[in-house]
């Protein structure tokens, strides 16, 4: 799935309030822009992607059925 339908996805799921997608999202327009960066100017924004993966912390503690339930996943 490139990032365009990834996109597409996310947005008619209604998705938008789903951190796991968008971090996805954003490694998939990484990875397809990866020809048109350096290789020091790539792990820099693969560090910054992981940096904010992190900072989402434990977000799901608690609310694991709402959130991760395939039901809800659509």
């Amino acid at each position: 799935m490139d990032s365009r339908d990834l996109a597409r996805y996310i947005e008619e799921t209604n998705s938008i309030s789903k951190p796991w997608l968008l971090m996805q999202l954003r490694l998939q327009k990484l990875q397809e822009n990866r020809a048109n960066l350096s290789p020091e100017e790539y792990i820099r924004q693969v560090e910054d992607l992981h940096q904010d993966l992190m900072n989402l912390g434990e977000w799901w503690k608690g609310i694991e059925h709402r959130v991760f339930d395939a039901e809800n996943l659509s």
